[in-house]
């Protein structure tokens, strides 16, 4: 065993271990596993909780995860697999996560590129980690398939995918078709729709909602009217001024965007383009971010719940990690329209 003395000043590209801990806290390496794991209660005296704590202080000490995991079988790491961490919905979502998560586990997100799904491999790969449980937000079926995950796993935003696991999803489509009817009653009846080019199921459920409620309104929404782009501003701004002038000669009143980001970009362009909102072109999206309600003008949203819906999700899992039942395989959270100056009567 090293001595205090030995340990004293160890070099910064040193690796500090449990055995260099033990030696400046005079105790064996099990006690310093028992206080760095919060093991303590009725197996170690306080004066030995203080002089550890004390050493791993002065030494810079990190419990090694990894070796843990493999001793344990498992972490405490949650992995969250997301499409598009660039969408600021998502920073709301995993604040509902690490809340209901709490200080127990660890969050993880694996993210790729915008507009990309992260591969199944991508993820197997972070399963070295053992980790505790796996969330999945916004997934598509051949991602799942491919996965086929051993670890507990809950679903986030999945419509139509509770076959494949425990799911908290949106009711996307109720707002949808809310949105519909809000425009067709405005007189709306050449509307243009910017979609997001991840292919999930809750964005396809959103627009085909959206589009079958419009038909049935007498609204038309033609395939040259639907296009496609990253959820960022700029992309979706400058998909925007290709496709206005077309659509305008078109005669369209009204553009519906899959996310309240892609709907800031349409605003932003038709500012630059003289293109007066809302006397001139409506615009509408989906989510309901906190900007949305201070844009000038306020823009009319389809409300969806972020911070329960990782609130919920977060504990659906954390019932699975610790072997309880759940009481709903499948929570769906309601959805609302919200409207703002952003949209309304067509001109006629």
């Amino acid at each position: 065993m090293e001595s205090a003395e030995q340990v004293q000043q160890p070099a910064r590209s040193r690796r500090i271990t449990a055995a260099m801990v033990a030696a400046r806290a005079g105790v064996s390496t099990a006690t310093v596993s028992l206080v760095a794991n919060g093991k303590t209660a009725g197996r170690v005296s306080e004066d030995n909780i203080s002089r550890v704590r004390d050493a791993i202080s002065e030494l810079g000490y990190v419990v090694d995860g990894i070796g843990s995991s493999l001793a344990k079988g498992v972490s405490s790491i949650v992995i969250l697999v997301a499409p598009d961490i660039s969408n600021p919905f998502f920073a709301k979502v995993i604040a509902g996560v690490r809340e209901s998560l709490g200080s127990q586990y660890q969050l993880l997100l694996s993210v790729t590129e915008a507009g990309e799904f992260p591969e199944a491999d991508d993820v197997r790969r972070l399963m070295s980690l053992r980790p505790a449980g796996l969330l999945v937000d916004a997934p598509n079926a051949g991602f799942l398939e491919d996965l086929a995950s051993p670890s507990p796993l809950v679903l986030l935003d999945a419509p139509g995918l509770a076959g494949y696991a425990p799911s908290v999803n949106l009711d996307v489509a109720s707002g949808a078709r809310e949105l519909a009817a809000h425009l067709a009653s405005a007189g709306h009846r050449e509307v243009a729709y910017v979609d997001s080019v991840t292919g999930t199921e809750t964005f396809a459920l959103r627009r085909e909602a959206f589009l079958d409620e419009a038909t049935a309104r007498g609204i038309s929404v033609g395939t040259g009217r639907i296009i496609s782009t990253t959820i960022d501003v700029g992309a979706a701004a400058s998909a925007f001024a290709d496709a206005w002038p077309g659509w305008q000669r078109e005669g369209v009143t009204a553009v519906v965007c899959g996310t309240d980001t892609h709907a800031y970009g349409v605003l932003q362009e038709a500012r630059v383009a003289g293109v007066r909102i809302p006397e001139e072109l409506a615009v509408a999206g989906f989510d309901d971010l906190p900007y949305s309600a201070t844009s000038n003008p306020g823009l009319t949203s389809v409300h969806l719940p972020a911070t329960p819906l990782g609130l919920r999700a977060g504990e659906q899992l954390r019932r699975l990690m610790e072997g309880k039942p759940l009481e709903q395989n499948e929570v769906t959270l309601e959805s609302s329209l919200v409207v703002r100056g952003s949209t309304a009567a067509a001109e006629r």
